[in-house]
């Protein structure tokens, strides 16, 4: 007899928690007991309390910390639903939430024609990191140190697919730290949609016109212990789709020490496969000025696994990135350990932000 795979129950909206645009969520009854369940409007409609919904409860039902809550299939009060929309291009392709959108490189797009043969990102900087907790500290740092700058950021489809789902993306839009959002993959809801990496980093380019990218999956990475099977694996890959673009990219390690698995532990494995083994092409990767003994044991990691050299290693005092995420009311943490508890996370995401400064500043006194 085949294992069940997805899990459905009917449940009741008791009330609205919180709304956003695309999102909305919503506390309901199910089987006596009240949980928080998400509804994105744009699939399933907009949402009140009292409605009866169908609900997938499959990551609750396994006890999944990063799925934490159930998620509206069906709104029993809608007999037909229809968001009428431009667009060809499917995401979620051949699964019953398939959805249309507008591609930018499409033939109805505004801009296909513009970039039709467009394949070079001229040196464009482009921050390559591998959890979606790295996104506020990269962002931030290049904000408070560059605050002209103009940036986009690209959600692979590693982690969370609707761009909805990260609180972090809606604060930083909010608040102009990010410019534009571009969606690629089966990842969808970006203020650009895209067909791949490749020419998401050409919507960055030409039509954001950003001054530079940051590249992450959403919310959420899928990781089975092993050293290939992690989603965390993507960044070697888009390093190597920056170069193949003429892109400048700098990748942001993934760094623990508060952690007691020996795999994440210092340089997690999930970075040190992604540039050793998957990466085909040399990126920069910006390293925190950290005490003395840590910093020994992350340099003996990369001399150990090659890194070292094949790409260009760049020590940078990045504590403003502390002072910057301490100023913010974002509930900031990785793994569940917040800023003070592994201050060596947040600032190897800020290293790039830091290095990207004294880069331009460089550049600029060359001139």
């Amino acid at each position: 007899m085949a294992e069940e795979r997805i899990n459905f129950k009917k449940g009741k909206v008791i009330k609205i928690i919180k709304a956003y645009e695309g999102l909305t969520l919503v506390e309901v009854k199910v089987d006596g007991l009240k949980n928080q369940a998400i509804n994105y409007e744009y699939l399933t409609g907009a949402i009140s309390p009292g409605d009866e919904v169908i609900l997938n409860t499959t990551a609750l039902d396994l006890g999944l910390g990063s799925g934490g809550f159930h998620f509206v299939l069906w709104n029993t009060r809608y007999s037909r639903l229809s968001f009428p929309a431009p667009g060809h291009i499917m995401k979620l392709r051949y699964t019953p939430f398939q959805l249309k959108c507008l591609a930018f490189e499409e033939r109805e797009s505004p801009y296909h024609y513009d970039i039709k043969n467009k394949v070079n990102l001229e040196k464009m900087p482009v921050i390559i990191g591998s959890l979606h907790s790295q996104l506020p500290a990269i962002a931030l740092t290049l904000k408070k140190l560059l605050p002209k700058l103009k940036i986009s950021y690209i959600m692979t489809d590693g982690g969370a697919l609707p761009i909805y789902f990260s609180d972090n993306v809606r604060y930083l839009k909010e608040r102009g730290v990010i410019d534009k959002t571009i969606t690629i993959g089966n990842a969808f809801g970006g203020d650009l949609e895209a067909v791949n990496i490749y020419s998401g980093l050409i919507a960055a380019k030409e039509v954001v016109q950003s001054d530079v990218a940051i590249v992450i999956m959403g919310p959420g990475i899928l990781g089975t212990g092993t050293a290939l099977g992690h989603t965390g694996l993507e960044q070697g890959e888009i390093i190597n789709a920056v170069n193949i673009l003429k892109g400048f990219p700098i990748a942001v390690p993934r760094m623990h020490f508060k952690e007691k698995r020996k795999r994440h532990y210092g340089i997690s494995h999930h970075t040190i496969t992604s540039l050793s083994l998957i990466a085909l092409t040399p990126c920069v990767l910006p390293l925190p000025q950290i005490e003395r003994g840590k910093m020994d044991y992350v340099l003996n990691q990369l001399e150990e696994s090659g890194i070292s050299l094949m790409h260009k290693i760049e020590i940078v005092d990045a504590s403003i990135t502390l002072s910057v995420l301490k100023e913010v009311p974002l509930s900031l943490n990785t793994m569940g350990r917040g800023i003070d508890e592994e201050p060596e996370f947040f600032m190897a995401a800020g290293s790039s932000a830091v290095y990207l400064r004294e880069k331009l500043k460089n550049k600029e006194s060359e001139k």
